[in-house]
């Protein structure tokens, strides 16, 4: 089935003569012509019950008046991806959300170039809002109770809070044994008793990725405490003089602290899986498994810090991947239950010395993978599941 945009008019319609089609969640009638127009572009599109789709909204954040933000190289693969299985696509931002409909851009490959278009609201909307800020906007709560409104299903509501994961977490049997022990920071004694009990531990804001913000705090023989970045190492002669250095930035945002792991170390260097899932109508599956590596540096293993890509067969064991798949399953289901559908996220993860299985971190937002076939394997899943959801009419999750 073959719906046209009209550029000049901002008007879809379609060229079946005798017949209904509607467009969008709210099911809006086309209006019929006998043939397009020199300004009308065609969108290749499936049709369930006449209603025509999928039409997926892809929720990106703005800059300025004009300037777009998000991860273009994935809006416009998923978008080129969606029109080649029959689907419609388009990146919009919270100011984008009119009365009517939403005024977006589709990135038209053959022209290389993107396009401002009007739209009915869609079936679905994927949730890919850089900022955290954005998210605790009151237009971003004033957008959620528009999509429940409309009964849009909206993909993967919010960025997750470490903390929060964490308390989630580990109140499921499968997974509680597999978290590294995990405070939030408040108050001097708390911390002072946490780092007592473990030595060494990880203190990571709550609500940042990347490894960004990150540092190891350690206490040796002597009562010192050793603080241990990126670039450097501070060390401090008792736990009060770090207090005294640190309570404003601990106060600054929320951080936790986390208990060391001893890894498991392949060729001299700690290594942590990036597994990246998806829902498939009935389960969570994994859909790539990347490995990272770190270098000079062990506080963590992401690239930008330095680390390294390897392939999963190199360290991958007999019994890893079935475990892998369990963990994903678990923590999808969890994840929908508590805090709203999620159809995509990733884990960090890894083993310790003793070769047992540990989560740092579940990202609802996962970044590129490297993997060239990671990335492929992503898109066909993101483009499987929103024709599910739009034939499915599974708004309800």
């Amino acid at each position: 089935m073959i719906v046209y945009y009209d550029a000049r008019t901002e008007s879809w319609f379609h060229t079946v003569q005798h017949q209904t089609f509607t467009l969008g969640v709210e099911e809006i009638p086309l209006f019929f012509r006998h043939a397009p127009s020199s300004s009308s572009i065609p969108f290749s599109v499936q049709t369930h019950q006449l209603n025509l789709g999928p039409l997926v909204g892809i929720l990106a954040g703005r800059k300025g008046k004009e300037s777009v933000v998000g991860n273009g190289p994935l809006f416009k693969k998923l978008q080129e991806g969606i029109e080649e299985h029959h689907g419609i696509a388009l990146v919009f931002t919270l100011e984008d959300i009119k009365k009517n409909g939403i005024k977006g851009h589709i990135y038209i490959p053959e022209k290389k170039s993107w396009l401002k278009i009007y739209s009915p609201f869609p079936h679905i909307v994927y949730n890919r809002l850089p900022y955290r800020a954005l998210e605790h906007s009151e237009q971003y709560q004033s957008a959620l109770r528009l999509f429940r409104e409309k009964k849009i299903c909206f993909f993967n509501p919010s960025f997750i809070d470490k903390y929060q994961l964490y308390n989630i977490l580990k109140r499921e049997p499968l997974l509680t044994n597999f978290l590294p022990e995990t405070i939030l920071v408040k108050e001097t004694e708390h911390l002072k008793a946490f780092l007592e009990k473990h030595e060494q531990i990880y203190v990571k804001p709550a609500n940042s990725a990347k490894g960004k913000g990150i540092f190891k705090v350690g206490k040796d023989n002597k009562g010192s405490i050793i603080v241990t970045k990126y670039s450097h190492q501070q060390t401090y002669p008792d736990y009060n003089t770090f207090w005294s250095e640190y309570k404003s930035f601990f106060c600054s945002k929320p951080y936790i602290a986390q208990a060391e792991v001893t890894p498991l170390l392949y060729k001299g260097n700690r290594f942590d899986f990036r597994i990246l899932a998806h829902f498939n109508g009935q389960s969570y599956q994994v859909t790539g498994v990347g490995v990272r590596q770190s270098g000079q540096q062990n506080l963590t293993t992401h690239v930008l810090n330095g680390g390294k890509i390897l392939e999963f067969d190199e360290v991958k064991r007999a019994e890893d991947e079935g475990v892998i798949e369990e963990i994903v399953n678990r923590c999808g289901q969890i994840l929908s239950d508590e805090l709203g559908f999620f159809g995509e996220f990733s884990i960090d993860a890894g083993l310790t010395e003793q070769g047992e299985y540990v989560i740092y971190e579940v990202n609802s937002k996962p970044m590129s993978f490297d993997e060239k076939q990671i990335e492929k394997n992503r898109i066909d899943s993101l483009i499987a599941l929103f024709q599910q959801l739009f034939k499915k009419q599974l708004f309800s999750l």
